[in-house]
């Protein structure tokens, strides 16, 4: 039977590697406990071990993102200024056409 795969919320994730972490019980232990797969649980480790860095650099990450959130609100900001000058432009050559021709430009 093809089933679709368990999605774990991360403080589900943390709470049982934290767990883990702070001894006391084995992986089979807290794997058991939490209903989880034993590879699982020591992949949730791994990943927590391998990006721990990143937890103490977290200052510099919300900068990085808040300067790249201000570049891409610069962005918008221009293409919707083109937008509305398109449309003005699109709007005087629709009402020009249908001067000059005597038509309804569609």
């Amino acid at each position: 039977m093809a089933g679709t795969r368990k999605r774990y919320p991360a403080e589900f994730k943390a709470k049982a590697v934290r767990e883990l972490l702070e001894g006391g019980a084995t992986l089979g232990e807290v794997a058991s406990k939490y209903d989880v797969n034993p590879t699982m649980l020591s992949g949730w480790r791994r990943q927590l071990l391998d990006n721990a860095p990143g937890v103490f650099d977290a200052e510099r990450s919300i900068k990085e993102r808040r300067e790249a959130d201000e570049r891409h609100e610069g962005e918008v900001d221009n293409l919707n200024r083109i937008i509305g000058e398109l449309t003005v432009e699109r709007d005087y050559l629709q009402r020009s056409f249908r001067k000059a021709t005597g038509r309804d430009a569609g």
